[in-house]
């Protein structure tokens, strides 16, 4: 994920010199390893560093392994460190909260709950796509229509 920031920031531009020598380094390394993490952290901090203001969006947080979400919040949280002017946006389900708080000081939590309406919405868009659509009948569509919105409205 890291190296795909460090793509899209370095896209409109050529690639800059250190971080073509942290490549040839790493490439040099036993087995030509490639960058470890810290490594990547640090030249995403120089060339964040270098650009006057960075938005960073990174969505669905919580599916990533507790493992890897971890590595990535820290990373993360070192990089906004080191350059006042980056905002990070980070879109996840309620229980990772308290995680992205742990590590970021100032942060404004936006709940987001779908309505009635909206879940009606997806069900039948997800339904008429259907690859099978004879494997189901009317009632079990019915059922489906009227069961799911009204339990997940309940939450």
């Amino acid at each position: 994920m890291l190296g795909a920031m460090l793509k899209q920031l370095v896209s409109r531009g050529g690639i800059p010199r250190h971080i073509q020598e942290a490549f040839r380094k790493a490439k040099r390394e036993f087995g030509g390893r490639g960058l470890l993490l810290p490594d990547m952290v640090e030249i995403l901090k120089k060339t964040i560093t270098s650009i006057p203001r960075v938005f960073i969006c990174i969505d669905a947080v919580d599916e990533c392994a507790p493992k890897h979400r971890r590595d990535l919040l820290g990373s993360m949280q070192e990089i906004v460190r080191a350059s006042s002017s980056t905002r990070v946006f980070f879109t996840g389900r309620p229980h990772i909260d308290d995680e992205i708080e742990k590590r970021f000081s100032k942060t404004v939590r936006i709940p987001l709950s779908p309505t009635y309406s909206d879940i009606v919405s997806y069900l039948e868009m997800r339904l008429d796509s259907d690859t099978d659509p004879y494997a189901m009948d009317h009632e079990l569509r019915a059922d489906i229509m009227k069961i799911i919105p009204e339990k997940i409205s309940e939450m």
